[in-house]
């Protein structure tokens, strides 16, 4: 999804991120603490955590940020939250997996349902959006760890199974089975990766430009900023250009 990397991109270069720095750090924090409490505390021994644990790091999110978090995993008033995907559709047919941690399923779909309505979209139904998409693990890396040569020589010999390079990323992809072995076959010969993380991988890409693209920009942040998302992932594609447009 060139374009959704693209508009990360240019959002961080901005310094747009800086003031979503502590709601980003709640919802890694909040996925520490749910991978904990479903496996063992200990990250050698969960392959979760120890994904969560790496994607905090990356984000350069404070140890004891990440020790507060794992430690709440077993607190007695710690709540239970529930995994929960939606589907939906947004501006100009583009496909929308949403990935949200709840305690609350009620609030959760009615807040995403209603960012839906707002934006231009529409919510579906659970496998109306999901089956143009493979899930899959993806591990990135900045353009200057490597060679395009020497990135995807060292991703194939670590068991990936596609990179894409650009001027600032390689961008590795691997079966979802495969993420934990593959992130750390690399980390030990490139050293901590940007992101590794299981993501949905769009098979195929839609154009969208101007008006549509705009309100498909403002539902994914309005969906980014509600709480109890995690992650979204759409299978759009737009134009440098148009992404320098929309984030001047």
């Amino acid at each position: 999804m060139a374009g959704h990397s693209k508009w990360a991109n240019i959002q961080h270069r901005k310094g747009r991120q800086d003031a979503k720095r502590s709601k980003m750090f709640s919802k890694l924090s909040k996925e520490i603490t749910v991978a904990a409490k479903m496996g063992a505390p200990d990250p050698e021994f969960n392959p979760r955590l120890r994904l969560a644990i790496q994607a905090a790091k990356a984000q350069s999110m404070p140890k004891d940020n990440i020790d507060r978090a794992i430690k709440k995993s077993t607190s007695a008033d710690e709540s239970n939250f529930e995994e929960i995907r939606y589907e939906g559709f947004g501006p100009g047919g583009v496909g929308v997996i949403v990935e949200a941690l709840t305690d609350n399923r009620n609030r959760a779909a009615s807040e995403v349902r209603t960012i839906f309505s707002k934006n231009g979209g529409n919510l579906g139904e659970t496998g109306s959006v999901s089956f143009m998409f493979d899930l899959v693990g993806y591990v990135e890396y900045p353009a200057s760890v490597a060679s395009e040569e020497g990135m995807l020589e060292a991703a194939i010999e670590a068991g990936a199974e596609d990179v894409q390079s650009s001027e600032e990323t390689h961008e590795i992809y691997c079966a979802f089975d495969q993420l934990a072995e593959v992130s750390s076959a690399l980390e030990e010969k490139f050293g901590e990766a940007a992101s590794a993380k299981p993501t949905w991988r769009p098979q195929n890409t839609i154009e969208v430009e101007g008006d549509k693209a705009a309100t498909l920009m403002k539902l994914i942040e309005s969906l980014d900023d509600c709480d109890d998302v995690q992650n979204v992932y759409a299978n759009f594609e737009i134009s440098d250009e148009e992404m320098e447009r929309l984030a001047g």
